[in-house]
């Protein structure tokens, strides 16, 4: 028994001699956020034929030790027919995380593909209601998979980083 307690103390303390990972989310906000109709009023006349594209980005920054700001940016733009704009809905939603204990991989994970997921949801619902205080029917955007968009970022970063290793010829 005392053996035992021994074998559990020594696992203790191999345990607490690495650094204990630490997430907290400080604060959710909306950064910057835009609405624009410029084909308005005229578009509500005309057959609706919508065409979405749309763009998402990420950014993130150090704010202090152990302390980042992430920014999801969705842009949404519709089109009705040919290139003819209906409407631009544009979010920045963006959020301050307290993030200690991981080495450098796993930090780039958190802050491109963990906060992301956090914010997609907010960034999604203040798209969907500027799209309806436009007069437009709901933009109910599809779920990301932000793990796999930052798996894509890590194999052009790895990439770029064997071309710039090697010697030019």
């Amino acid at each position: 028994m005392a053996e035992q307690n021994q074998n559990n103390q020594a696992s203790n303390g191999a345990q607490s001699d690495q650094p204990q990972v630490q997430f907290s989310m400080q604060r959710i906000y909306v950064k910057d956020i835009s609405f624009e109709s410029p084909k308005a009023p005229e578009v509500f006349q005309t057959q609706w034929n919508p065409q979405v594209n749309l763009d998402l980005n990420t950014r993130h920054n150090k704010l202090q030790e152990g302390i980042y700001e992430v920014v999801l940016s969705l842009s949404a733009t519709v089109t009705n027919g040919e290139n003819d704009t209906t409407f631009i809905a544009e979010v920045q939603q963006a959020g301050i995380f307290a993030i200690n204990g991981l080495d450098e991989a796993g930090l780039r994970h958190t802050l491109g593909a963990f906060c992301p997921n956090i914010l997609f949801p907010y960034a999604r619902e203040a798209i969907d209601n500027l799209v309806l205080r436009g007069s437009f029917p709901p933009l109910m955007l599809s779920p990301v998979n932000f793990d796999a968009l930052h798996a894509q970022a890590e194999e052009r970063r790895a990439a770029e980083a064997a071309g710039e290793s090697q010697p030019a010829n």
